[in-house]
């Protein structure tokens, strides 16, 4: 993993979260943190009046998630709050193969997350705090380590270490988890805002959320908006991979035009014919396309895309998208949680159709038509949104490569179908996991 510089585009500001520690490359302690940020301004927030003006700051800044579903966090505290003994969840599990972008902020910078997290526990009235990350990741150990340095008297903050699966870090499988010990969603509603952990009204909170929490009750809703868009202020974290100079993650202001941020990673290695945005949940755009939009909800969303977790990852040249994205595909399909007809059988026939399609010949336009019927009714149809996220991306594929498509099927298949070019994780036979 790189931690890489932020992009200095005209609409963007000096990296925020990981700024300070770019070149550490190991985690600040708390007598660093403290000294580079100040102590957290818990007094100025405690209380009824403090939550209120809490929650105020944060209405003001529109803070919105950064795990992928980009809400404005202001409601979902506020939603919270409204119920009685909540908890709050930390979520720092990355299932997402592409992104690693809550690794690079645990890796340098832990205590804005969990200065974020007290924060999220102070604007509720949580007694509870929770911080998720995935079992056997190297991180747990000084994650652990930064919870042991927090003072004492704070808000209680446990450290619980969860199954490394695609699904596992969804907000229900975490709030299943922490009750059954069963990492799969389950079906909704109720959403844990609602009835959560032991049925209380539980936040789960995104890492890169909470650290950009933790600066907002510092400096204030007018900072965090001080770059951005109106719908998509402040910075966020970027994983840059693909064919790319310099795979890493870099922090951009939202905004940013996409060129500027794949410059940062010193550009396309060869001409890119695509990109993939929002990770293996996301959409393929061309390259040509991806070119002329900035990095924001509003500009990916127009373009038919999604940010996401916030990853660009860029398909090379030589690569083949069609058969790239059947291997994602096939990946999704084994990362099901196998409980509800979309994802059991559903993801299964999408990529048995995908691959068809990928070998080319007559069964590829067989393949085809089932493909359109199928990816029209699995939509909306699942426990989560783990079967929508994989549709997402084989629509997208069909738009992106259609010229392949023909080729393909005309029984033309390209000869760089058997080269992986995207990452998939390595499956461990022990665990059960991916690593």
């Amino acid at each position: 993993m790189t931690i890489a510089r932020s992009p200095r585009a005209a609409s963007a500001s000096p990296a925020r979260l990981l700024a300070g520690w770019l070149d550490s490359r190991r985690p600040a302690g708390f007598a660093e943190h403290r000294a580079r940020y100040g102590a957290l301004p818990v007094e100025h927030y405690a209380g009824r009046n403090g939550r209120a003006r809490l929650l105020a700051t944060v209405d003001a800044s529109g803070l919105r998630g950064r795990g992928g579903a980009g809400f404005p966090i202001g409601r979902k505290l506020r939603a919270v709050a409204r119920g009685r003994r909540p908890v709050v969840v930390a979520n720092g599990c990355e299932g997402e193969p592409v992104s690693r972008k809550d690794h690079a902020l645990l890796t340098v910078a832990p205590h804005l997350a969990l200065d974020g997290a007290v924060l999220a526990a102070l604007a509720t009235g949580a007694k509870e705090i929770i911080l998720c990350v995935h079992r056997d990741d190297p991180l747990a150990a000084s994650v652990a380590e930064a919870l042991a340095e927090r003072p004492s008297g704070e808000i209680p903050l446990r450290l619980v270490q969860v199954p490394g699966r695609y699904v596992s870090s969804e907000e229900s499988a975490l709030v299943n988890f922490l009750e059954t010990g069963d990492a799969r969603p389950t079906a909704k509603p109720p959403r844990p805002f609602e009835h959560g952990v032991r049925g209380r009204p539980t936040l789960i909170g995104n890492v890169e959320t909470l650290a950009h929490l933790a600066l907002i009750a510092r400096y204030g809703p007018e900072w965090f908006r001080g770059c951005g868009t109106q719908e998509s202020p402040g910075t966020t974290l970027v994983t840059v991979g693909g064919g790319v100079a310099r795979p890493g993650v870099y922090e951009a202001a939202l905004g940013t035009p996409v060129t500027e941020v794949l410059d940062q990673a010193g550009g396309p290695a060869e001409p890119p014919q695509a990109i993939l945005f929002g990770g293996y949940g996301g959409a393929w755009l061309p390259a040509p396309v991806a070119a002329g939009i900035r990095l924001s909800a509003e500009d990916l969303r127009a373009a038919g895309a999604t940010l996401g977790v916030a990853s660009l990852t860029v398909l090379p040249a030589h690569a083949c998208g069609l058969a790239e994205t059947a291997r994602v595909l096939r990946y999704l399909a084994g990362e099901s949680a196998r409980q509800c007809g979309p994802c059991m059988f559903g993801l299964p026939a999408i990529a048995d159709d995908f691959t068809a399609l990928v070998l080319g010949g007559r069964a590829a336009a067989q393949a085809g038509q089932r493909l359109r019927n199928r990816l029209s009714v699995i939509p909306g149809r699942g426990a989560c949104a783990h079967p929508d996220g994989a549709v997402r991306l084989a629509a997208s594929a069909l738009r992106c490569f259609a010229q392949d498509r023909q080729a393909h099927l005309a029984g033309r298949p390209c000869a760089w179908a058997a080269h992986p070019a995207l990452p998939l994780p390595n499956w461990n036979n022990r665990s059960g996991e991916w690593t």
